[in-house]
Parts: structure tokens; sequence; C-alpha cells
């Protein structure tokens, strides 16, 4: 049995790990966590001792396959019960996630089957986030960001690299929500800003920041 906290940290190296593409520092994992790097190197100790990761001072942090396989059980469990909390409950998109995370850690295998099978078995969670398969495999997204994107082409919004309460509360109020259409009609060649027109209506103005975090295809 793993603590809350020892599932948080496994799950967090995954999402890191996913984003830099290698090696996790205990200085990245301090900032994600707003923890001190100090208390940081503690639990990792303990992870590594219970081989949960590939751990050594200064080199950087892996999951092992078993602590992988872990964090993989806390994200499908954590996205499943997003799904539920949105479409059963009424709960926007911007309010789920922390009742998720503490919904996450809720153990039982069988009641996590049963609310997939009521939900329909979702591929993805309500902010476009692919669920991890009962067999703890992630399935492949290939999505671009919008601020990737050339003039001219039209894309659909499939996801939000941020999830924070004002990020997807600032989407909501300009209309970028999952599954619009947007046309790339100018990028500004100063601050990367993006003029877009939304579903063939609407033209809006774009900050780079926020097209750095739409994921679109």
């Amino acid at each position: 049995m793993h603590s809350f906290t020892e599932e948080n940290y496994l799950k967090t190296i995954y999402y890191l790990a996913a984003r830099q593409e290698g090696e996790v520092t205990t200085n990245s994992l301090a900032e994600m966590t707003a923890t001190k790097a100090a208390s940081v190197s503690d639990m990792l100790r303990k992870l590594a001792e219970k081989q949960l990761i590939h751990y050594k001072k200064y080199q950087g942090v892996r999951l092992t396959e078993e602590g992988e396989r872990l964090a993989l059980k806390v994200i499908r469990r954590h996205r499943i019960w997003e799904v539920f909390l949105a479409e059963k409950l009424g709960f926007g998109w911007d309010e789920v996630h922390e009742m998720a995370e503490e919904l996450e850690h809720i153990r039982s295998e069988e009641l996590v089957r049963k609310l997939d099978a009521f939900l329909g078995y979702p591929q993805f969670d309500p902010h476009g986030d692919p669920i991890p398969t009962p067999a703890g495999q992630m399935p492949t997204v290939e999505y671009t960001k919008l601020s990737e994107v050339t003039v001219g082409a039209e894309v659909q919004v499939m996801g939000v690299l941020e999830h924070s309460p004002e990020f997807l509360q600032h989407l909501d109020k300009t209309g970028l929500n999952l599954g619009c259409r947007v046309l790339v009609q100018d990028v500004n060649a100063f601050d990367k800003s993006v003029s877009v027109q939304i579903n063939h209506q609407k033209t809006l103005f774009v900050s780079n920041e926020v097209a750095r975090n739409l994921l679109v295809n």
C-alpha cells in the first residue's frame, strides 16, 4: 500500500517526464509540488527504496516499470472521476480537477470498473486528455499547439495543457472550448499573438500564452 503523497509524486513525475522527454529534476518536482527541495529528496529516497523510481542525487529521476504502472492507475482514476463529475453531476471543467485530486486515491478496482462502464467507457476527460486503458496503456494523441499553426489553417480545439480554473474560465468567456473550429487569420510578428476566427463567426485575438496552452488537430 502506498500513501496518497507517494501516489501524487509518481503521477507528477510521469507528467513532467512526458513534458520534458527525459529525466525529471528535483528542482522541477519541487516547483510542481510547491515543496522544498530537501523534502522532495526525502520522498525520492523513499520511492527509490520501494523500487518505484530510479534516482541518484543530482542525476534526475525516472519511473521504474512498477512506478509507471502505479502512476497510470492514479491518472486513470483521476480522469474517469473528472468525466463523472462533469457529465453526471454537472460540474464545470474548471471545477473538476481539484475534486478528482481527492477521489483518485479511492483504490477500489471494482468501483473504477463499474464507473467506467456507467460512463460508457470514455476515452477522454473533460479537458481532452486521454484516459489510460485498464491494461495501463496511455493512448497516443497527435495534437499541435495553436501557437504552432500556420496562417490560413483551420483546426479544431482538442485539449488544453493548462488546467487552472482561471485559464479554463478565460476559455469559457472567449468561446475557445473543446470542439470549436478555429481559423488562423494572422500571427503578430512582435508578440506572437494570434488572430483567429471561431466557428466561422467571431474574430478573436489570442495571446501567445493562451495559444501555447491550446491543443488542436
